[in-house]
């Protein structure tokens, strides 16, 4: 199972997609903003994926998605997980390699979205 990062600025959001995750069997550690993320991220090594909000106060989903693959999280799976539904949002999400589900979101597109990434769980997480 994936070493899986969530990161959203509402803790009702955090904790429902943090609970579903860790029911199917990842590890998983959640925050509630890019700061947060990328210290998270210095103490504990890079995940496998990042469960990401689009719209957070501070650094966005889209700026915190770069932050990390220029701290070496190239291969970072990024899964955005978003009340935006605009066409460019989602395109957006799309060009750099993101996997898009918008919110309301359904937990077996999440958990679906977060499996393809593959890899095993690390001790560190």
């Amino acid at each position: 199972m994936a070493r899986v990062l969530v990161v959203d600025d509402d803790d009702d959001i955090r904790g429902l997609v943090s609970m579903r995750l860790k029911a199917a069997g990842h590890r998983v550690v959640a925050v509630g903003d890019g700061n947060e993320a990328l210290a998270l991220v210095e103490e504990r090594g890079m995940p496998e994926v990042a469960v990401l909000d689009v719209s957070m106060p501070g650094m966005d989903g889209f700026e915190l998605l770069q932050a990390l693959r220029e701290l070496g999280g190239e291969d970072v799976r990024c899964v955005f997980l978003s009340a935006r539904v605009q066409e460019a949002d989602v395109a957006r999400g799309r060009e750099v390699g993101a996997t898009y589900l918008t919110k309301p979101f359904v937990a077996s597109a999440l958990i679906n979205a977060v499996e393809r990434s593959g890899g095993a769980a690390e001790d560190s997480w």
